[in-house]
Protein backbone atom coordinates (compact mmCIF):
# COMPACT_ATOMS: atom_id res chain seq x y z
CA UNK A 1 0.00 0.00 0.00
CA UNK A 2 1.10 3.53 -0.71
CA UNK A 3 1.36 6.19 1.98
CA UNK A 4 -0.14 9.61 1.20
CA UNK A 5 -0.47 12.92 2.95
CA UNK A 6 -4.12 13.88 2.56
CA UNK A 7 -5.33 17.48 2.83
CA UNK A 8 -9.11 17.78 3.07
CA UNK A 9 -10.69 21.19 2.48
CA UNK A 10 -14.38 21.70 3.20
CA UNK A 11 -15.79 24.94 1.85
CA UNK A 12 -17.96 26.86 4.27
CA UNK A 13 -21.44 27.44 2.87
CA UNK A 14 -22.40 30.09 5.45
CA UNK A 15 -22.90 33.61 4.11
CA UNK A 16 -20.18 36.15 4.99
CA UNK A 17 -17.80 33.41 6.12
CA UNK A 18 -15.09 32.61 3.62
CA UNK A 19 -12.98 30.42 5.90
CA UNK A 20 -12.51 26.76 5.10
CA UNK A 21 -12.14 23.76 7.33
CA UNK A 22 -8.80 22.15 6.55
CA UNK A 23 -7.69 18.78 7.87
CA UNK A 24 -4.33 17.00 7.41
CA UNK A 25 -3.88 13.26 7.73
CA UNK A 26 -1.63 10.42 6.62
CA UNK A 27 -3.49 7.74 4.68
CA UNK A 28 -2.34 4.31 3.59
CA UNK A 29 -4.22 3.22 0.46
CA UNK A 30 -3.68 1.88 -3.04
CA UNK A 31 -6.70 3.75 -4.42
CA UNK A 32 -7.35 7.31 -3.18
CA UNK A 33 -10.62 7.54 -5.14
CA UNK A 34 -12.05 4.49 -3.37
CA UNK A 35 -10.79 5.86 -0.06
CA UNK A 36 -12.72 9.12 -0.56
CA UNK A 37 -15.78 7.27 -1.81
CA UNK A 38 -15.79 5.09 1.32
CA UNK A 39 -15.20 8.14 3.52
CA UNK A 40 -18.28 9.85 2.09
CA UNK A 41 -20.45 6.74 1.83
CA UNK A 42 -23.27 8.14 4.00
CA UNK A 43 -24.56 10.04 0.97
CA UNK A 44 -23.74 9.34 -2.65
CA UNK A 45 -20.98 11.71 -3.67
CA UNK A 46 -20.18 13.05 -7.12
CA UNK A 47 -16.41 12.80 -7.56
CA UNK A 48 -14.13 14.48 -10.08
CA UNK A 49 -10.51 13.34 -10.26
CA UNK A 50 -7.44 15.21 -11.51
CA UNK A 51 -4.14 13.36 -11.68
CA UNK A 52 -1.06 15.52 -12.07
CA UNK A 53 1.03 12.36 -11.95
CA UNK A 54 0.97 9.13 -9.96
CA UNK A 55 2.14 10.95 -6.85
CA UNK A 56 -0.28 13.90 -6.80
CA UNK A 57 -4.02 13.32 -7.03
CA UNK A 58 -6.77 15.90 -6.48
CA UNK A 59 -10.34 14.75 -5.88
CA UNK A 60 -13.27 17.16 -5.85
CA UNK A 61 -16.42 15.91 -4.13
CA UNK A 62 -19.99 17.16 -3.93
CA UNK A 63 -21.83 15.47 -1.10
CA UNK A 64 -24.78 16.55 1.07
CA UNK A 65 -24.67 20.04 -0.42
CA UNK A 66 -21.00 20.53 0.51
CA UNK A 67 -18.05 20.98 -1.83
CA UNK A 68 -14.90 19.27 -0.65
CA UNK A 69 -11.40 18.98 -2.06
CA UNK A 70 -9.00 16.15 -1.23
CA UNK A 71 -5.33 16.52 -2.11
CA UNK A 72 -3.27 13.31 -2.00
CA UNK A 73 0.52 13.59 -2.13
CA UNK A 74 2.57 10.41 -1.99
CA UNK A 75 5.05 10.33 0.86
Amino acid sequence: MALYEMVREIQNSCANNQMRDVFFDEVETDDPVSFVSNLLKADPARLTVEKNNEENITIFAECSGLHQKFLFTRI
